[in-house]
């Protein structure tokens, strides 16, 4: 069966598929099947190997229990919804109203695609920042938009203004924003996010932000998008409940936005799944209204874990960054002679038995090419394996020493 021309030529620009037409293996599978099959440590995926606490997990279970089994609304659960907008008046001081302008999603990803096909049509143009969460570039293309990015630089891992201004034009339909940003850790600063929304505003371009990081910051606090002045009406905000409450198979995201915006992505996401997880649903509305000192502890450990993964990376030799939010953390093989990442990596299970990810996965083009060496590590594990993980990546530096 032949697939549209149109369809190959983006699926292949965004990697979804090889040269000859088929499904492209991503770098993320490959390394996932070598942990399994050597047994490796998998500090590529970010997943927590915990589970979240016991009141969410309880409340799905008594959720099945209670026969909550069936097809939710379309729109979601009316006490979910209301759940997501207490929480974004407790946290933010943004005012919504849980009948018109909050959707339940099947996770942050499909909140993202559905907002993408609903917004995009061919041509319009999507801005990034690269390195980019590796959905995007293929949500991009499945939207027929063009995908134009903006580098993030320096050890802090953050824009350069002009850059931005530059990219963002009257092309520009959506600017995707991905703060707490996986896969480098950082946090935009108040003064970028504001250069955001003048530069939407000046070019009639959409905001849609993914947060689903945005209690797991270290030092710095999160600022949405949506609560600056001039922001909500134009701003598409997504979450989700997974890595908030170590929930990541369950799937439950949702999105904020004026009516109307709210319209037109329900009309494309009651075509991709329609509904989904309804035990689930008051399991996260349930977490939703647990108490601060809930939300900052997760944080706390978080860091914690985090500490404890750059100490061990920085012993066996690397150059490591500061992470300042999410699971993740990037550090740079180089000093140990390492200067392709991507064989690095490969080679990592053997020589420490530990996996993890190129930071080129989140690339393209020149700036992959800058991000040779850098490799990214999850810490969203528990301690003890963090610290195993440590004391076999010590070994890395005698090895480094004989090549």
């Amino acid at each position: 069966m032949a697939v549209s021309g149109s369809w190959q030529r983006a699926a292949r620009g965004a990697g979804l598929l090889s040269p000859d037409g088929r499904s492209a293996p991503t770098i993320f599978a490959e390394m996932s099947a070598l942990a399994a099959r050597t047994g490796a440590i998998n500090l590529g995926q970010g997943f927590p190997d915990e589970d979240g606490p016991a009141e969410v997990l309880e409340a799905a279970v008594e959720a099945i229990r209670a026969g909550v089994n069936q097809y939710p609304p379309g729109i979601g659960m009316p006490d979910l919804r209301l759940a997501v907008a207490e929480h974004q008046a407790r946290f933010y001081g943004i005012r919504l109203d849980p009948d018109r302008e909050i959707l339940i999603t099947a996770g942050a990803t499909e909140a993202i695609a559905a907002s993408l096909l609903a917004l995009l049509d061919p041509g319009d143009e999507v801005v990034t920042f690269e390195p980019f969460y590796d959905a995007y570039g293929g949500l991009i293309a499945l939207g027929n938009g063009v995908h134009i990015t903006v580098p993030l630089t320096g050890a802090d891992f953050l824009p350069d203004p002009d850059a931005l201004r530059a990219a963002v034009t009257d092309r520009t339909r959506v600017i995707l924003v991905n703060s707490p940003h996986n896969p480098t850790g950082s946090v935009l600063p108040l003064e970028t996010l504001e250069l955001i929304v003048e530069l939407a505003h000046r070019h009639d371009a959409i905001i849609v932000t993914d947060e689903v990081y945005e209690h797991l910051t270290f030092g710095v606090g999160h600022i949405p998008i949506a609560s600056l002045p001039g922001a909500r009406e134009r701003t598409v905000s997504i979450s989700s409940g997974g890595k908030t409450f170590n929930t990541t198979g369950w799937k439950i995201g949702w999105i904020s936005a004026p009516a109307e915006l709210i319209t037109a992505i329900l009309a494309v996401k009651q075509f991709l799944t329609y509904v989904n997880g309804a035990p689930f649903q008051p399991a996260i509305a349930t977490g939703l209204r647990l108490g601060d000192d809930y939300f900052t502890g997760i944080a706390g450990d978080l860091r914690s874990k985090r500490d404890v993964l750059s100490a061990g990376l920085r012993s066996a030799g690397f150059e490591v960054a500061e992470s300042h939010g999410t699971y993740f953390v990037v550090a740079d093989a180089a000093p140990l002679g390492f200067t392709d990442a991507v064989d690095f990596c490969r080679q990592l299970p053997e020589l420490a038995g530990v996996v993890a990810i190129p930071l080129s996965a989140f690339c393209r083009g020149e700036y992959a090419a800058s991000a040779a060496s850098l490799v990214r590590f999850a810490f969203c594990k528990r301690v003890d394996v963090l610290e195993r993980a440590a004391a076999q990546l010590a070994g890395l530096r005698q090895r480094s020493t004989t090549r």
